[in-house]
């Protein structure tokens, strides 16, 4: 009986949706090189972030459809970048670009940073991949999360290319119209990851 009255009491609770548009929070993380990812180095471009797991595979198949978008359109100032969050990321990040290759920075971070940057409640799970899209200007401009129909296999790479020639054609100067709707809640789970504890 306390565990219907829990599952009652959680499912209550108001899903919290991330503000969009908002200015690109100005976070930095390392990449296994050295590097960094830093998005605010590169106002004027188009940019794509994905937050993910190395080991899922919905993620794995983002990652693959965000290169071949970046290899079409890079060179009209798209720059992808990945950030692994699951636990050893960084000792698994190699092995994830040589087997599927990626060849845009990917970073990594521990998961509360990527549901601050995402505004993701903590108390909710947060389902994989996570992608942003950020403007010339710096804002971002959409976010989806794993589970969200933008995600199925056989329109991923069509709904990212339309997303990103959407905000190239922007002029540098234009302002982001605010959403005033809710986002669509998640059609299917894609690979959930619960906080411990």
């Amino acid at each position: 009986m306390k565990y219907g009255l829990l599952l009652t009491a959680a499912l209550a609770l108001p899903l919290t949706a991330a503000e969009v548009p908002r200015p690109a929070p100005k976070m930095v993380f390392p990449t296994t090189d050295g590097g960094k990812i830093d998005t605010s180095e590169h106002k004027g471009k188009v940019i794509a972030l994905a937050f993910i797991l190395t080991t899922c595979p919905h993620c794995q198949d983002t990652c693959a459809a965000l290169q071949r978008v970046q290899n079409a359109l890079g060179p009209r100032g798209v720059q992808t970048y990945a950030v692994a969050t699951n636990a050893m990321s960084h000792m698994l990040i190699p092995d994830f670009i040589k087997n599927f290759g990626v060849r845009f920075p990917v970073g990594y971070a521990e998961g509360d940073k990527a549901h601050e940057y995402l505004q993701h409640p903590s108390i909710h799970i947060m389902y994989y991949p996570q992608l942003v899209f950020i403007d010339k200007k710096g804002m971002i401009r959409k976010q989806v999360g794993g589970g969200d129909a933008f995600f199925e296999k056989k329109t991923q790479e069509i709904n990212i290319r339309n997303e990103m020639e959407k905000l190239l054609a922007e002029p540098a100067g234009a302002a982001a119209k605010p959403v005033t709707s809710a986002p669509k809640p998640a059609s299917k789970p894609v690979t959930p990851v619960k906080k411990a504890g």
